[in-house]
This record gives C-alpha cells, sequence and structure tokens, in this order.
C-alpha cells in the first residue's frame, strides 16, 4: 500500500512537471509570435503610407470634386507607391503621408482598373534623400500562412490586423478575378484600408489589400507576383497595355457546369468574341488550346483561368502570336494579331447646358451596350440632379443623332453641343435618337440656361 502510494505520487509529480513544461512552452511560443509579428511590423511601418486624393466625377451629370481615402506602400527608395487604382481614379490631386508624419504630393505613374493597382511617384523635396521603403516577395503564399493586413483606415493612426491566408487562389465571380486569383485570408480589411500592404511573418510584402467584405470576417488581397509581372508596363506605359484576341475560356474539369474533359493538359475554348482576332482566325467553340509560341497551358479547374488568361493578355501587341491547338482530336496553329483592349475607362466629358454627362461605348466596360451598338457609340453616363424628371433621356441610353446629325463618338458630340450653344436660344427643343435596352426612339432634351436653378429656363 505504501508502495502504490509512492507511485501515484510520483506520477502525480510527473503530471504538474509536465503540465508546468506545456504551459511555459505555450508561453514560449507566445512570445516568439508575438515577437515576430512585432519584427516584421516595424520593417513595413516606415513604408506606410495614407493618401488623401480629389476625384473628378461626372457620373451625376455634372462635374463634382470628392475626396477618396485610402493606403499605401512605398516599395522603391525613391518613392514609387503602391496603391489600389480605385484610390486614384480620376485623380486631379494626391497628397500622401508617410509614416514619420511629412505631406508630399505624388503622380500618377501608371493604373490598371483590371487588377485594381496603381503606381505612384512621391515628390521628393530636394535633400531628402532616400525614403524607407518595403521589400516586394514573389513568391506565393499557401491556407494557413500567418499574414497582417496595415494600413490607414479613413486617415486613422496606422493599423495592423493580423490573421491566415484562408484560401491562396479565390476566384471571386464579378470581382475583378480576369487576370488573377486573390489572397483570401482573415485579417480585417477596414475601409480605407484599400491599397495597403498585406505583410508576411518575415516582413515582407506579398499582396495589396483591396476588398473587405464587412460582417463576414474575410478580406481579399492582389498577390505580390501578379504586380511584379505588370510593374515593368505600368512604369513605361502608363497602363499595362493588355493583348486582346478574344478567348472565352473553360476548365478541363468544369464543378459548375458538371462538365468533364477527358484531357490531362490544355484548356477549352468555351466561345470567342465577337470581331474578336480568335473568331476571325476562324477558332471555335469546343477547340482545345495546347499552347501559345511554344509555351504549354493547362487550366484543369476555374481557378487556373486566371492565370493563363494574364499570360496570354501580357504578349506582344505590335506582333502575331502562334496558338496551337486541337479539334477532333487534330492538332493545327494559328497565328493571331491581338487587338488592344485599352483603358477600361474612356474619356467622359460633361454637356452641363443639356444636363447630362456622355461618355463612350467600351466593350469590356459596358459589353450590354456594345451589345446594342458594336460599333461603339457614345451614351448618357450621368444626369444632374438639378435636371432630374425634366427631361426625357435616362442613364445608358446610348445616342444616335442630335436634331438629325448622327452621333459616333465624343467629338461628334461635343462639335453638336458648340454650335447649340452659338445659334440656339434658352428653351430650344432638340430631337435627340436614341436606344434604349435595344429599341430605338426619339427624345427632347432643352437647352438649359447657365442657371441650373433659373426655372424660366425650362419654360
Amino acid at each position: 500500500m505504501h508502495l502504490r502510494i509512492l507511485f501515484l505520487d510520483s506520477i502525480f509529480v510527473a503530471f504538474l512537471l509536465w503540465g508546468n513544461s506545456c504551459v511555459s512552452t505555450r508561453s514560449n511560443l507566445e512570445n516568439d509570435f508575438q515577437k515576430a509579428v512585432h519584427v516584421a511590423k516595424e520593417q513595413v511601418y516606415p513604408a506606410l503610407v495614407y493618401i488623401r486624393v480629389v476625384q473628378r466625377s461626372l457620373e451625376r451629370g455634372q462635374e463634382e470634386l470628392q475626396t477618396v481615402r485610402g493606403s499605401g506602400v512605398i516599395i522603391s527608395a525613391d518613392g514609387e507607391v503602391l496603391t489600389n487604382h480605385h484610390v486614384v481614379e480620376n485623380a486631379q490631386e494626391i497628397r500622401c503621408q508617410l509614416n514619420d508624419g511629412q505631406n508630399l504630393t505624388a503622380e500618377l505613374v501608371g493604373s490598371d482598373k483590371d487588377l485594381d493597382v496603381a503606381l505612384l511617384k512621391l515628390q521628393l523635396p530636394d535633400g531628402l534623400g532616400a525614403v524607407p521603403s518595403a521589400h516586394l516577395r514573389p513568391t506565393g503564399c499557401v491556407e494557413g500562412d500567418f499574414v497582417m493586413a496595415l494600413g490607414a483606415p479613413m486617415g486613422l493612426t496606422r493599423t495592423v490586423t493580423v490573421g491566415i491566408i484562408s484560401c491562396a487562389r479565390r476566384v471571386i465571380p464579378g470581382q475583378g478575378t480576369l487576370y488573377n486569383t486573390w489572397y483570401q485570408m482573415d485579417a480585417a480589411i477596414f475601409p480605407g484600408n484599400s491599397g495597403g500592404p498585406l505583410v508576411d511573418i518575415n516582413g515582407d510584402v506579398i499582396g495589396l489589400n483591396t476588398l473587405g467584405l464587412a460582417g463576414k470576417g474575410m478580406g481579399f488581397a492582389l498577390p505580390s507576383f501578379v504586380i511584379l509581372d505588370i510593374l515593368p508596363r505600368l512604369r513605361e506605359y502608363k497602363s499595362v497595355n493588355w493583348a486582346w484576341f478574344g478567348f472565352q475560356f473553360q476548365p478541363l474539369h468544369d464543378f459548375e457546369k458538371n462538365t468533364y474533359f477527358p484531357f490531362s493538359d490544355g484548356i477549352m475554348i468555351a466561345d470567342t468574341d465577337t470581331g474578336s482576332p480568335a473568331r476571325l482566325g476562324g477558332i471555335q467553340s469546343s477547340d482545345r488550346l495546347l499552347a501559345y509560341n511554344g509555351h504549354r497551358v493547362t487550366a484543369v479547374n476555374q481557378e487556373d483561368i486566371p492565370d493563363v488568361a494574364r499570360q496570354l493578355a501580357m504578349l506582344p501587341l505590335d506582333q502575331p502570336s502562334e496558338f496551337l491547338l486541337e479539334r477532333n482530336g487534330q492538332q493545327f496553329s494559328v497565328l493571331l494579331q491581338p487587338g488592344d483592349k485599352g483603358k477600361a475607362e474612356l474619356t467622359e466629358r460633361e454637356f452641363p447646358r443639356w444636363g447630362f454627362s456622355a461618355k463612350e461605348i467600351n466593350r469590356f466596360e459596358q459589353p450590354t451596350l456594345h451589345f446594342y451598338a458594336p460599333d461603339g457609340g457614345v451614351f448618357v453616363f450621368g444626369i444632374s440632379d438639378e435636371y432630374r424628371g425634366r427631361m426625357e433621356l435616362k442613364r445608358n441610353d446610348i445616342i444616335v443623332s442630335v436634331n438629325g446629325e448622327e452621333i459616333h463618338t465624343l467629338e461628334e458630340l461635343q462639335t453638336v453641343y458648340g454650335r447649340c450653344l452659338e445659334t440656339e436660344t434658352i428653351g430650344k427643343k432638340l430631337t435627340v435618337a436614341v436606344i434604349r435596352s435595344g429599341r430605338r426612339m426619339q427624345q427632347i432634351i432643352t437647352l438649359l440656361g447657365e442657371d441650373a436653378n433659373n426655372e424660366e429656363d425650362y419654360e
């Protein structure tokens, strides 16, 4: 009995020692992790930038200036700053506050709406020298990696939130996944954090915070390896200069459509765009693309498609590319000269005496309007609040003609508008032919006075 008691006492003591050891080990791990977070944060904090932008907008029919706030990160000692496209879109003025409190203006070097990324350059005063910068790491992340989302939400003091990569290759329908897949993480992204850096435990920038789903605990960042792909183009061309071939892709294993193609490589052609180089080159639905310019391509799942699409979109615009395809078991090659996708956003103008703003149709930005006007044209972009309800035009009406004069471009509409101001009197009615939801109709607009609030102008 005495021996048994001694034996039990020994087990109890050992259990206590083991428990204390576990607590000590856990405490050490927590301390080590917290220390690593602090070290990584301090490496990037000096390069964190708060951005204040004055934007020009014509969405309400007339020019308005509005203030937009966001975040950015300095990536070079001479003051290059990464942020989101939507932060600096239509910017009239860009001001940046550095982590040490300095306020500097910045110019837009280049921007891309498809990836929602922009490159700025700080206007450094003479004698300032190099500014703190962060390192962009090109390698990808995997699920479970610890990350930190840094930013200056709503102009507040810099913040850092911690989480893990929940999904390293997320496709979000309708959210900029044409050329990339997102890093999804549970590190919180607040309003104003857009454009801030996503940082790994080593203190490297591995993404750009872009989208946060309020109340859902999910944030999304553009991977750094995608940014590094297009940075040289932003510096050289002010844009990415996407090449357009007009392919519509489908993966080999399409879970959503419950379709399985019995191949181990390649990517399926679901369709081609009307008037595109691919369609004009004879490529058909159900063809299988195997390679371009000798480079093999494969998209087994939906998440594989954006990388292939980006590779093709970055092909040279000034020379044809060779595509190897298979149809009915037979391989064949096609040379295609790409089109220039151009800017996703085109010039827009206001016509204040007519009470609206207009914009040129872009097949990528307004696919529905392009369907009704495949040769391009001009549409009503916004109607000013003062005139809303007093005119027959509606937003997205495609303007075909004004008083019988055909309209195909903003320049032509501007010419007719200028002539109207010179020759017509206030209150003059003009007939405008428009296409609305595919139906052509005649509408009336009135030449308004310069004072939008003068009711006599509408009599």
